[in-house]
């Protein structure tokens, strides 16, 4: 595929000698962009997203919900972790640098 311009990414797994962990890490141009952790149902948000991201300084924090609908509201305006639908969020992944 031909390069978008968009930047350098990576796909990482994050975990801690405790065991909290992170399903992923996306780091662009070599800087922690956002965490996510993702739920089938479970809207409880997990506190390792506020772990690693204080401690990753990732922009960004998500914990993705894959059952439950589209709400029409842009996730990337917060820095704060928050829940968000799966479907919310892969619409807006690619707007937002």
């Amino acid at each position: 595929m031909a390069p978008q311009g968009l930047g350098t990414f990576e796909l990482r797994y994050i975990r801690d000698k405790e065991k909290p962990e992170a399903d992923f890490l996306v780091v662009r141009d070599g800087n922690p962009w956002f965490l996510v952790e993702v739920k089938l149902s479970d809207t409880r948000l997990s506190s390792s997203l506020d772990l690693f991201q204080r401690q990753t300084r990732a922009r960004h924090a998500f914990q993705l919900v894959m059952g439950a609908d589209y709400v029409d509201h842009d996730c990337f305006t917060h820095s704060a972790p928050i829940v968000v639908p799966a479907r919310t969020f892969l619409s807006q992944l690619l707007q937002h640098e």
